[in-house]
């Protein structure tokens, strides 16, 4: 989704980072920018006079002298590649696998996985509780669902303050089950990862739900009837291993 330049530096905050690479005058640029920009890689562009500039999961082009700056989708025009999706997708599956098992709702696949697939959800999305009542099918065609909760009416509101309740309940899969078939939650605190959930959908770029993300850092958007879901997924795993 193409957002506003502006709309993009309001949404990367934190101190700026060293990377292994030396490259001042791109550095010094994006500094002067917003002091606070995090960059987290910068490495040489596909294209002459230009370095590839990774904050989280956005993408950004600025020449070596630090003068242009260029926000887009690069596309290789022979391949028909989106190349800053592959940027992105890079740093998703990063992001993704420092969150360990027992930050996830696990629903594993029958017998031995065929794909892991990663889905922000909301309990109150239409879509998402349709995904979910089918959650069998995706299970039985070898596909591990991981579910991270994305409340999209944000922090503090009902839907946040369900998806609470859900985690701290004793048999969360269960519950998060009811929740999504329309059944109000018993109101529970206690320690638990859903902020933490719905900060991570944001910096990777999720804006709704069910957005699932493949095993290579690939996003998806909306829903996918479980056998049209596997066939894409085994194309992106053939792709992946070429």
């Amino acid at each position: 989704m193409k957002k506003s330049f502006l709309a993009l530096l309001l949404l990367l905050s934190g101190g700026l980072a060293q990377a292994a690479d030396d490259y001042p005058e791109v550095r010094a640029a994006m500094q002067g920018l917003l002091p606070h920009l995090s960059i987290d890689s910068i490495r040489p562009a596909p294209f002459a006079g230009f370095v590839e500039v990774l904050l989280g999961a956005h993408v950004v082009y600025v020449s070596t002298d630090g003068q242009y700056l260029l926000n887009g989708q690069l596309i290789e025009v022979a391949s028909r590649r989106n190349l800053s999706e592959d940027a992105r997708s890079v740093v998703r599956k990063a992001r993704l696998e420092e969150v360990a098992a027992e930050q996830r709702f696990v629903f594993p696949a029958d017998g031995e996985p065929k794909h892991r697939l990663v889905i922000f959800t909301d309990i109150d999305c239409g879509y998402c509780r349709r995904l979910h009542q089918q959650i069998g099918e995706y299970q039985e065609l070898g596909i591990e669902v991981s579910y991270l909760l994305f409340p999209r009416a944000g922090i503090g509101s009902h839907s946040h303050e369900k998806a609470v309740s859900v985690w701290c309940a004793d048999d969360r899969n269960e519950a998060l089950t009811a929740a999504k078939a329309g059944e109000e939650p018993e109101p529970l605190e206690c320690p638990n990862p859903i902020d933490m959930h719905f900060a991570l959908g944001k910096e990777l770029g999720v804006t709704g739900t069910p957005a699932m993300v493949a095993e290579d850092g690939t996003l998806i958007p909306g829903y996918i009837p479980p056998g049209a879901l596997l066939q894409q997924l085994d194309a992106l795993a053939a792709a992946s291993a070429e």
